[in-house]
Protein backbone atom coordinates (compact mmCIF):
# COMPACT_ATOMS: atom_id res chain seq x y z
CA UNK A 1 0.00 0.00 0.00
CA UNK A 2 1.08 3.58 -0.71
CA UNK A 3 0.55 4.51 2.92
CA UNK A 4 3.52 2.41 4.00
CA UNK A 5 5.85 4.02 1.42
CA UNK A 6 4.91 7.49 2.67
CA UNK A 7 5.78 6.58 6.24
CA UNK A 8 8.94 4.79 5.09
CA UNK A 9 10.12 7.89 3.23
CA UNK A 10 9.66 9.87 6.46
CA UNK A 11 11.66 7.32 8.42
CA UNK A 12 14.45 7.35 5.84
CA UNK A 13 14.60 11.14 5.65
CA UNK A 14 14.66 11.61 9.39
CA UNK A 15 17.29 8.88 9.72
CA UNK A 16 19.53 11.06 7.54
CA UNK A 17 18.75 14.06 9.76
CA UNK A 18 19.61 12.06 12.89
CA UNK A 19 22.84 10.86 11.27
CA UNK A 20 23.78 14.46 10.39
CA UNK A 21 23.11 15.67 13.91
CA UNK A 22 25.00 12.72 15.36
CA UNK A 23 27.96 13.48 13.10
CA UNK A 24 27.94 17.11 14.23
CA UNK A 25 27.95 16.09 17.88
CA UNK A 26 30.69 13.52 17.25
CA UNK A 27 32.84 16.30 15.78
CA UNK A 28 32.39 18.84 18.56
CA UNK A 29 36.15 18.75 19.21
CA UNK A 30 37.32 18.29 15.62
CA UNK A 31 39.65 21.08 14.52
CA UNK A 32 37.87 23.59 12.25
CA UNK A 33 34.94 21.20 11.70
CA UNK A 34 32.00 22.80 9.88
CA UNK A 35 28.56 21.75 11.11
CA UNK A 36 25.94 20.47 8.67
CA UNK A 37 22.15 20.51 8.54
CA UNK A 38 19.66 18.39 6.57
CA UNK A 39 17.03 19.89 4.30
CA UNK A 40 13.81 18.10 3.27
CA UNK A 41 11.38 18.50 0.38
CA UNK A 42 8.12 16.79 -0.45
CA UNK A 43 7.86 14.19 -3.22
CA UNK A 44 5.55 14.22 -6.22
CA UNK A 45 1.77 14.46 -5.87
CA UNK A 46 -0.94 12.35 -7.49
CA UNK A 47 -4.13 14.06 -8.59
CA UNK A 48 -7.05 11.90 -7.57
CA UNK A 49 -9.84 14.16 -8.65
CA UNK A 50 -11.29 17.64 -8.59
CA UNK A 51 -13.47 19.55 -6.18
CA UNK A 52 -16.78 21.04 -7.16
CA UNK A 53 -15.03 24.31 -7.92
CA UNK A 54 -12.53 22.59 -10.19
CA UNK A 55 -9.65 22.66 -7.74
CA UNK A 56 -7.32 19.69 -7.95
CA UNK A 57 -7.51 17.07 -5.24
CA UNK A 58 -3.96 15.82 -4.68
CA UNK A 59 -2.36 13.14 -2.57
CA UNK A 60 1.29 13.43 -1.54
CA UNK A 61 3.78 10.59 -1.89
CA UNK A 62 6.06 11.40 1.04
CA UNK A 63 9.34 13.23 1.71
CA UNK A 64 12.96 13.08 0.61
CA UNK A 65 16.26 14.67 1.62
CA UNK A 66 16.92 17.61 -0.67
CA UNK A 67 20.44 18.26 0.59
CA UNK A 68 22.86 18.70 3.43
CA UNK A 69 24.05 22.27 3.97
CA UNK A 70 27.45 23.05 5.47
CA UNK A 71 27.82 26.02 7.82
CA UNK A 72 31.09 27.74 6.90
CA UNK A 73 30.96 30.33 9.69
CA UNK A 74 34.32 30.67 11.41
CA UNK A 75 34.82 28.76 14.62
CA UNK A 76 36.45 30.19 17.74
CA UNK A 77 40.23 30.67 17.51
CA UNK A 78 42.05 29.34 20.55
CA UNK A 79 45.77 29.85 21.28
CA UNK A 80 48.18 26.92 21.49
CA UNK A 81 51.90 26.59 22.20
CA UNK A 82 52.90 25.03 18.87
CA UNK A 83 54.16 27.28 16.04
CA UNK A 84 53.04 24.62 13.54
CA UNK A 85 49.43 25.34 14.54
CA UNK A 86 47.77 27.95 12.33
CA UNK A 87 44.27 29.35 12.05
CA UNK A 88 42.58 31.39 9.36
CA UNK A 89 40.75 34.45 10.63
CA UNK A 90 38.28 35.16 7.86
CA UNK A 91 37.64 33.70 4.45
CA UNK A 92 39.76 31.02 2.79
CA UNK A 93 41.28 27.56 3.04
CA UNK A 94 44.74 26.09 3.40
CA UNK A 95 45.91 24.14 0.35
CA UNK A 96 47.17 20.60 1.02
CA UNK A 97 48.35 17.90 -1.34
CA UNK A 98 48.87 14.16 -1.28
CA UNK A 99 49.97 12.01 -4.22
CA UNK A 100 49.54 14.96 -6.54
CA UNK A 101 45.91 15.56 -5.51
CA UNK A 102 45.15 18.92 -3.94
CA UNK A 103 42.47 19.53 -1.32
CA UNK A 104 41.30 22.46 0.77
CA UNK A 105 41.11 22.53 4.56
CA UNK A 106 40.41 24.92 7.40
CA UNK A 107 42.21 22.69 9.90
CA UNK A 108 45.63 24.16 10.66
CA UNK A 109 46.83 21.55 13.16
CA UNK A 110 49.95 20.94 11.12
CA UNK A 111 53.12 19.16 12.13
CA UNK A 112 56.68 18.57 10.93
CA UNK A 113 57.88 15.22 9.66
CA UNK A 114 61.44 13.91 10.04
CA UNK A 115 62.56 15.85 6.96
CA UNK A 116 61.08 19.13 8.11
CA UNK A 117 58.12 18.99 5.73
CA UNK A 118 55.06 20.84 6.99
CA UNK A 119 52.20 18.33 6.84
CA UNK A 120 48.70 17.66 8.10
CA UNK A 121 48.14 14.96 10.72
CA UNK A 122 47.31 12.61 7.82
CA UNK A 123 50.61 13.28 6.06
CA UNK A 124 49.33 15.66 3.39
CA UNK A 125 51.83 18.33 2.38
CA UNK A 126 50.98 21.93 3.16
CA UNK A 127 51.42 24.04 0.03
CA UNK A 128 52.79 27.54 -0.34
CA UNK A 129 55.41 29.65 -2.06
CA UNK A 130 59.16 29.14 -1.70
CA UNK A 131 61.76 31.77 -0.91
CA UNK A 132 65.18 32.41 -2.46
CA UNK A 133 67.74 34.33 -0.41
CA UNK A 134 65.01 35.38 1.97
CA UNK A 135 62.62 36.67 -0.72
CA UNK A 136 59.31 34.88 -1.38
CA UNK A 137 58.75 34.07 -5.07
CA UNK A 138 55.03 33.78 -5.73
CA UNK A 139 55.51 33.56 -9.49
CA UNK A 140 57.22 30.17 -9.14
CA UNK A 141 53.94 28.45 -8.28
CA UNK A 142 52.87 26.30 -5.37
CA UNK A 143 55.26 23.89 -3.72
CA UNK A 144 55.38 21.87 -0.50
CA UNK A 145 56.62 23.94 2.43
CA UNK A 146 59.73 22.71 4.23
CA UNK A 147 61.17 23.99 7.50
CA UNK A 148 65.02 23.79 7.79
CA UNK A 149 64.97 21.52 10.85
CA UNK A 150 68.52 20.70 11.95
CA UNK A 151 70.04 22.99 9.31
CA UNK A 152 73.10 25.13 9.96
CA UNK A 153 73.39 28.67 8.68
CA UNK A 154 76.96 29.29 7.52
CA UNK A 155 78.95 32.12 9.04
CA UNK A 156 79.34 35.35 7.10
CA UNK A 157 82.45 37.47 7.35
CA UNK A 158 81.94 41.16 8.02
CA UNK A 159 82.01 43.15 4.80
CA UNK A 160 80.84 46.54 6.06
CA UNK A 161 80.91 48.40 9.36
CA UNK A 162 79.32 51.68 10.40
CA UNK A 163 79.93 53.81 13.48
CA UNK A 164 77.69 56.58 14.74
CA UNK A 165 79.89 58.84 16.88
CA UNK A 166 80.70 62.41 17.78
CA UNK A 167 84.20 63.80 18.26
CA UNK A 168 84.53 66.75 20.64
CA UNK A 169 85.36 69.84 18.56
CA UNK A 170 86.63 71.61 21.69
CA UNK A 171 89.16 68.90 22.51
CA UNK A 172 92.83 69.84 22.49
CA UNK A 173 95.27 68.56 19.90
CA UNK A 174 96.51 65.11 20.85
CA UNK A 175 93.22 64.06 22.44
CA UNK A 176 92.24 60.48 21.61
CA UNK A 177 88.90 58.69 21.55
CA UNK A 178 88.00 55.10 20.60
CA UNK A 179 85.04 53.27 19.03
CA UNK A 180 84.90 49.48 19.55
CA UNK A 181 83.18 47.43 16.80
CA UNK A 182 82.56 43.68 16.89
CA UNK A 183 83.28 41.98 13.56
CA UNK A 184 83.28 38.37 12.33
CA UNK A 185 85.76 36.49 10.17
CA UNK A 186 85.00 33.78 7.58
CA UNK A 187 84.91 31.08 10.29
CA UNK A 188 82.37 32.99 12.33
CA UNK A 189 84.84 33.94 15.07
CA UNK A 190 84.28 37.39 16.52
CA UNK A 191 86.96 40.05 16.87
CA UNK A 192 86.76 43.47 18.46
CA UNK A 193 88.05 46.09 16.07
CA UNK A 194 89.03 49.36 17.73
CA UNK A 195 88.90 52.65 15.81
CA UNK A 196 91.10 55.21 17.56
CA UNK A 197 90.68 58.90 16.70
CA UNK A 198 93.48 61.38 17.49
CA UNK A 199 92.92 65.11 17.10
CA UNK A 200 95.68 66.61 14.97
CA UNK A 201 94.36 70.13 14.39
CA UNK A 202 91.29 72.25 13.87
CA UNK A 203 88.58 70.14 12.24
CA UNK A 204 90.99 67.23 11.60
CA UNK A 205 91.36 63.89 13.33
CA UNK A 206 93.62 60.98 12.39
CA UNK A 207 92.14 57.51 12.71
CA UNK A 208 93.64 54.05 13.14
CA UNK A 209 91.75 50.75 12.89
CA UNK A 210 93.30 47.85 14.82
CA UNK A 211 92.63 44.28 15.92
CA UNK A 212 93.63 42.99 19.37
CA UNK A 213 97.23 41.88 19.58
CA UNK A 214 97.64 38.26 18.46
CA UNK A 215 94.49 38.12 16.29
CA UNK A 216 96.42 38.59 13.05
CA UNK A 217 100.06 38.18 12.08
CA UNK A 218 100.17 40.13 8.80
CA UNK A 219 100.55 43.86 8.34
CA UNK A 220 97.17 45.60 7.98
CA UNK A 221 96.38 47.86 5.02
CA UNK A 222 94.12 50.88 4.50
CA UNK A 223 93.60 51.02 8.26
CA UNK A 224 94.85 54.58 8.88
CA UNK A 225 93.91 58.00 7.56
CA UNK A 226 92.49 61.42 8.37
CA UNK A 227 88.95 62.66 8.95
CA UNK A 228 88.24 66.24 7.93
CA UNK A 229 85.20 68.24 9.08
CA UNK A 230 83.72 71.56 7.96
CA UNK A 231 82.79 74.48 10.20
CA UNK A 232 79.35 72.93 10.83
CA UNK A 233 80.93 69.75 12.18
CA UNK A 234 80.00 67.66 9.13
CA UNK A 235 82.47 65.13 7.73
CA UNK A 236 83.81 66.22 4.36
CA UNK A 237 86.62 63.73 3.82
CA UNK A 238 86.85 60.84 3.20
CA UNK A 239 83.60 60.90 1.23
CA UNK A 240 81.31 57.89 1.48
CA UNK A 241 83.52 55.18 2.90
CA UNK A 242 86.97 53.85 3.64
CA UNK A 243 87.35 50.78 1.42
CA UNK A 244 89.15 47.49 1.94
CA UNK A 245 90.47 47.81 5.47
CA UNK A 246 92.33 44.49 5.56
CA UNK A 247 93.91 42.34 8.27
CA UNK A 248 95.78 39.37 6.77
CA UNK A 249 97.04 36.24 8.51
CA UNK A 250 94.32 35.67 11.07
CA UNK A 251 95.65 33.30 13.69
CA UNK A 252 92.44 31.19 13.82
CA UNK A 253 92.96 30.11 10.20
CA UNK A 254 90.17 32.21 8.70
CA UNK A 255 90.50 34.10 5.44
CA UNK A 256 91.94 37.58 5.52
CA UNK A 257 89.51 39.95 7.19
CA UNK A 258 88.60 42.76 4.81
CA UNK A 259 85.76 45.24 5.21
CA UNK A 260 84.58 48.73 4.31
CA UNK A 261 83.92 51.48 6.81
CA UNK A 262 80.70 53.19 5.72
CA UNK A 263 80.80 56.83 6.77
CA UNK A 264 77.27 57.73 5.59
CA UNK A 265 73.89 56.39 6.62
CA UNK A 266 71.22 55.17 4.18
CA UNK A 267 70.14 58.77 3.57
CA UNK A 268 73.67 59.88 2.70
CA UNK A 269 74.28 61.76 5.96
CA UNK A 270 77.70 61.37 7.65
CA UNK A 271 77.56 59.18 10.76
CA UNK A 272 80.68 60.67 12.37
CA UNK A 273 80.37 64.31 13.42
CA UNK A 274 82.57 66.86 15.19
CA UNK A 275 80.52 69.04 17.51
CA UNK A 276 81.34 70.93 20.68
CA UNK A 277 80.09 68.26 23.03
CA UNK A 278 81.69 65.30 24.73
CA UNK A 279 82.96 62.58 22.41
CA UNK A 280 80.53 59.71 22.35
CA UNK A 281 79.66 56.45 20.62
CA UNK A 282 75.99 56.27 19.71
CA UNK A 283 75.91 52.94 17.93
CA UNK A 284 77.65 50.55 15.60
CA UNK A 285 76.49 48.26 12.79
CA UNK A 286 78.12 45.46 10.85
CA UNK A 287 76.88 42.74 8.51
CA UNK A 288 78.83 39.68 9.65
CA UNK A 289 77.59 36.87 11.87
CA UNK A 290 78.60 33.54 13.38
CA UNK A 291 77.18 30.24 12.19
CA UNK A 292 73.86 29.21 13.69
CA UNK A 293 71.63 26.17 14.10
CA UNK A 294 67.89 26.21 13.34
CA UNK A 295 65.82 26.82 16.48
CA UNK A 296 62.20 27.54 15.59
CA UNK A 297 59.88 29.26 13.15
CA UNK A 298 57.01 31.74 13.21
CA UNK A 299 54.26 32.68 10.77
CA UNK A 300 53.05 36.27 10.35
CA UNK A 301 49.46 37.33 9.46
CA UNK A 302 50.26 37.23 5.73
CA UNK A 303 51.56 33.66 6.01
CA UNK A 304 55.27 34.45 5.69
CA UNK A 305 57.32 31.80 7.50
CA UNK A 306 60.45 33.02 9.27
CA UNK A 307 63.06 30.67 10.71
CA UNK A 308 65.12 31.62 13.77
CA UNK A 309 68.71 30.45 14.26
CA UNK A 310 70.86 30.18 17.36
CA UNK A 311 73.07 33.07 16.20
CA UNK A 312 70.13 35.44 16.49
CA UNK A 313 69.58 35.57 12.76
CA UNK A 314 66.23 35.12 11.04
CA UNK A 315 65.49 34.05 7.49
CA UNK A 316 62.30 34.03 5.40
CA UNK A 317 61.80 30.48 4.10
CA UNK A 318 58.39 30.58 2.45
CA UNK A 319 54.78 31.73 2.58
CA UNK A 320 51.64 29.71 3.27
CA UNK A 321 49.11 29.69 0.40
CA UNK A 322 45.43 30.47 0.98
CA UNK A 323 42.67 29.56 -1.48
CA UNK A 324 39.13 30.84 -1.97
CA UNK A 325 36.21 29.57 -4.05
CA UNK A 326 33.24 31.45 -5.48
CA UNK A 327 30.65 29.18 -3.83
CA UNK A 328 31.69 27.40 -0.64
CA UNK A 329 28.33 25.59 -0.52
CA UNK A 330 29.37 23.74 -3.67
CA UNK A 331 32.42 22.15 -2.04
CA UNK A 332 32.42 18.42 -1.42
CA UNK A 333 33.38 17.15 2.03
CA UNK A 334 35.89 14.31 1.61
CA UNK A 335 36.80 13.54 5.22
CA UNK A 336 40.09 14.12 7.06
CA UNK A 337 38.97 17.76 7.47
CA UNK A 338 39.25 18.26 3.70
CA UNK A 339 37.11 19.68 0.93
CA UNK A 340 37.42 19.38 -2.84
CA UNK A 341 36.17 21.75 -5.50
CA UNK A 342 33.33 20.92 -7.88
CA UNK A 343 31.67 22.57 -10.85
CA UNK A 344 29.22 24.09 -8.36
CA UNK A 345 31.94 25.61 -6.17
CA UNK A 346 34.14 26.82 -9.01
CA UNK A 347 37.89 26.44 -9.20
CA UNK A 348 40.03 27.48 -6.26
CA UNK A 349 41.75 30.84 -6.55
CA UNK A 350 45.07 30.59 -4.75
CA UNK A 351 47.00 33.53 -3.31
CA UNK A 352 48.28 34.77 0.04
CA UNK A 353 46.53 35.73 3.24
CA UNK A 354 45.19 39.24 3.59
CA UNK A 355 44.71 39.79 -0.16
CA UNK A 356 41.80 39.30 -2.53
CA UNK A 357 39.24 38.90 0.23
CA UNK A 358 41.25 36.20 2.00
CA UNK A 359 41.52 36.14 5.76
CA UNK A 360 44.72 36.51 7.75
CA UNK A 361 46.73 33.83 9.53
CA UNK A 362 47.04 33.54 13.28
CA UNK A 363 50.08 31.54 14.41
CA UNK A 364 50.06 29.36 17.54
CA UNK A 365 46.28 29.05 17.25
CA UNK A 366 43.66 26.60 16.07
CA UNK A 367 40.12 27.10 14.81
CA UNK A 368 37.57 25.14 16.80
CA UNK A 369 34.47 23.33 15.53
CA UNK A 370 31.59 25.71 14.84
CA UNK A 371 28.99 23.21 16.10
CA UNK A 372 26.64 24.70 18.71
CA UNK A 373 25.76 21.89 21.11
CA UNK A 374 22.54 23.52 22.35
CA UNK A 375 21.26 23.93 18.79
CA UNK A 376 22.16 20.34 17.95
CA UNK A 377 20.31 19.01 21.01
CA UNK A 378 17.23 20.97 20.00
CA UNK A 379 17.48 19.63 16.45
CA UNK A 380 17.98 16.14 17.84
CA UNK A 381 14.70 16.30 19.77
CA UNK A 382 12.83 17.54 16.70
CA UNK A 383 14.30 14.80 14.47
CA UNK A 384 13.57 12.17 17.12
CA UNK A 385 9.93 13.23 17.40
CA UNK A 386 9.58 13.27 13.61
CA UNK A 387 11.00 9.74 13.45
CA UNK A 388 8.63 8.57 16.18
CA UNK A 389 5.68 10.18 14.37
CA UNK A 390 6.50 8.34 11.17
CA UNK A 391 6.93 5.12 13.14
CA UNK A 392 3.46 5.67 14.58
CA UNK A 393 2.16 6.16 11.04
CA UNK A 394 3.56 2.74 10.10
CA UNK A 395 1.86 1.04 13.05
CA UNK A 396 -1.42 2.83 12.31
CA UNK A 397 -1.34 1.75 8.67
CA UNK A 398 -0.57 -1.79 9.85
CA UNK A 399 -3.63 -1.78 12.11
CA UNK A 400 -5.82 -0.49 9.30
CA UNK A 401 -4.47 -3.18 6.98
CA UNK A 402 -5.22 -5.91 9.52
CA UNK A 403 -8.75 -4.59 9.99
CA UNK A 404 -9.21 -4.58 6.19
CA UNK A 405 -8.04 -8.20 5.88
CA UNK A 406 -10.37 -9.23 8.71
CA UNK A 407 -13.36 -8.16 6.63
CA UNK A 408 -13.07 -11.29 4.45
CA UNK A 409 -13.33 -13.68 7.37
Amino acid sequence: MGNFSIALSGLQANTVALNTIGNNLANLNTTAYKGQSTSFEDLFYQQIGESGSGDAIQSGAGVKVSGTDTNFLQGTLLPTTDSADMALAGNGFFVVQQNGVQSLTRAGNFQLDSNGNLTTVDGEQVMGYGATNGVVNQSAGLQPLTIPVGANEAAQATGNIQVTANLDASATVGTTFSSPVQVFDSLGSSHQVTITYTKTGTNTWDYSVALPAGDATGAPSNNTGTLTFNSAGQLTSPAGSVANITFPGLTDGASNLSFNWDLNDSSGNPTVTQLASASSNNGTQQDGFASGVYQSFTVDPSGVITAQFSNGRTSTIGQVAVATVANTAGLTVTGNNNFTTTAASGLATVGVAGTGGRGTLTDDSLEQSNVDISTEFSNLIVAQRAFEANSKTVTTFDTVTQDTLALIR
